[in-house]
């Protein structure tokens, strides 16, 4: 088989008899008011993060959920968006599109503000996701990406990007590499599939979203994930995996690099009320004001004595320099 349907057959096996606690979710599910989430689609809860966040949320956006899994953060994005097909999932495992239909249905009980016709669940994959160019305005998924080989990475983030409106966002949670994941683990299928050997390092995981297109990235969280040993392994060190919440944005790629923003400040310490540096940021003298990595580096570089540079807080949702 190849890795890709070593995984199907995997994720059919977990659909059929949830496996608690497969993936080590590193947040709480929103907690919203009237939201009742059942126990199955807790179980059934396969990834590293969260993709739902709240301030993207607003105008009951169009949702194209890629990797339905059991369905919780489709049920979670139809919070926002309580219309028939709001919410578009597509996932290539007949067993889990069926278990996530019934987990649905389940929740439609629980939830008086909810109806099945606020989430489509149809056969698809995240290579050849079955809407139309420039149609929705969020494309999410949950530690499904990682598994993927690098080259099929990118594929998935072209189909990704062609389906996106202009101005559209690209909401991620994936596990990643503090290091190069060694070849031996890269080509076990098994944990391929069970998001432990496919991760990319951050440099290269980010670096693949730009290269498609997308001219901002905003990380949302950075978390440590799980710690595969030495001895488990086969390694000769210790290698720890990392949980990245990310949202990329579709919008053009400015001429000097896209804008990646960790929670860097900028701060001017001179002796003047602001500084300008003629290129669109403004600071306020003593007051950090939120900057892109790019800008960060810019302005240190400007006025190394006069500009102090934070370090990134690996947490971003808005209101920066860009």
């Amino acid at each position: 088989m190849t890795y890709l349907e070593t995984a199907a057959q995997f994720y059919s096996e977990v659909a059929q008899t949830p496996e608690v606690g497969l993936c080590c979710v590193q947040s709480t599910p929103m907690q919203l008011p009237g939201l009742h989430i059942p126990l199955k689609m807790q179980e059934m809860n396969y990834g590293c993060g969260t993709t739902v966040h709240a301030n993207e949320l607003s105008n009951e956006p169009t949702v194209l959920y890629v990797g339905v899994g059991g369905g919780l953060e489709a049920l979670q994005f139809a919070y926002f968006s309580r219309r028939a097909g709001a919410v578009i999932a597509v996932d290539p495992v007949a067993d889990m599109r069926e278990a996530a239909k019934q987990n649905l249905e389940v929740a439609a009980k629980d939830n008086p503000w909810f109806d099945t016709s606020f989430v489509e669940v149809r056969e698809g994959d995240a290579f050849n996701i079955p809407v139309a160019d420039s149609s929705v305005d969020i494309v999410a998924q949950n530690c499904l990406f990682n598994i993927f080989e690098p080259e099929d990475l990118t594929r998935a983030l072209k189909e990704a990007y062609r389906v996106l409106k202009p101005g559209g966002r690209l909401q991620m949670s994936d596990p990643i590499a503090t290091r190069s994941i060694p070849e031996h683990l890269k080509k076990d299928e098994r944990l391929r599939a069970m998001c432990l050997s496919g991760a990319l390092t951050y440099e290269d995981y980010v670096q693949r979203i730009i290269n498609v297109g997308f001219g901002q990235v905003e990380i949302r969280a950075r978390r440590p994930y799980r710690l595969l040993e030495a001895s488990t392994y086969n390694l000769e060190e210790n290698l720890l995996l990392e949980s990245l919440d990310s949202v990329a944005f579709k919008v053009p790629i400015p001429e000097d690099g896209a804008c990646v923003f960790t929670g860097k400040t900028a701060i001017y310490a001179g002796s003047e009320p602001f500084f300008d540096d003629n290129n669109g940021h403004i600071l306020q003298r003593g007051i950090p004001a939120a900057v892109c990595d790019k800008t960060a580096i810019n302005l240190a570089a400007a006025l190394p004595e006069k500009v102090i540079v934070t370090d990134s807080t690996w947490y971003y949702d808005g209101g920066g320099c860009c």
